[in-house]
């Protein structure tokens, strides 16, 4: 489904990324681990076209997107959920949901996915009229997942959406990410909580300093002695 190859990016001039190549097939939560500064972010931010690729390439269903600006990859079916939840603090909930849909047309079917989120996520109903910066942090992000869900895409890049959260709410969205792919969304995760993170992934890479050292399925990784040493306190 997604293919990355080589790809090798960063900020001015300092290279993050050196040569990162995954691959994400259809119906796969893939899970990418390693500590803070390992450039998992930055990954995210190429392949929704926040930040250009210096070399490699990018296919999503056979197709490039290499090139693309982020709307037209949001178009293509790919939406990236960012740290830090990043909603908007001075609109409603109802207005971030309403801008989460900014790319489609079928106002009918735009409502009833609304309808659907609130049944889901019953406090964000109570609160729709609220603005966002009222909500907790669990709160926000559900609403940053939610929003990201309205434009229907086949593709979840998530960026550490456990970050900052209560060990209630932890659990909480992970549980949301696996009801996602029971329910056929595809999920590429970003993670420092590399347990939970294994855990739950059909496959996993392991970051270093921009670049991939391990990768295996999601429980092999999770027994592995380097791993655990390394990744896992352990």
């Amino acid at each position: 489904m997604l293919k990355i190859s080589e790809l090798s990016t960063g900020y001015g001039h300092a290279e993050v990324l050196h040569g990162i190549s995954i691959e994400l097939n259809e119906g796969e939560i893939v899970a990418v681990v390693g500590a803070n500064g390992a450039g998992k972010s930055t990954l995210l931010k190429a392949i929704s076209g926040m930040l250009p690729p210096r070399r490699g390439s990018m296919t999503f269903l056979d197709e490039s997107i290499t090139s693309l600006a982020p709307e037209d990859i949001v178009r293509r079916g790919i939406v990236h959920i960012p740290e830090g939840r990043r909603v908007f603090p001075y609109s409603t909930i109802d207005e971030n949901l309403t801008a989460g849909a900014y790319i489609r047309t079928d106002n009918a079917e735009i409502e009833a996915d609304r309808r659907a989120y609130y049944d889901r996520f019953p406090a964000l109903y109570e609160r729709r009229d609220n603005l966002a910066s009222t909500l907790s942090g669990g709160e926000q992000q559900m609403l940053a997942i939610c929003r990201g869900l309205m434009s229907r895409p086949r593709l979840i890049l998530m960026d550490e959406p456990s970050l900052g959260l209560a060990p209630i709410m932890v659990d909480r969205v992970f549980e949301i990410v696996e009801q996602l792919n029971r329910e056929g969304k595809s999920i590429l995760l970003v993670e420092q909580n590399a347990t939970r993170a294994l855990a739950i992934a059909h496959r996993a890479y392991v970051m270093v300093t921009g670049e991939i050292v391990l990768s295996g399925p999601g429980q092999e990784l999770l027994n592995n002695e380097e791993v655990q040493r390394s990744y896992l306190g352990s």
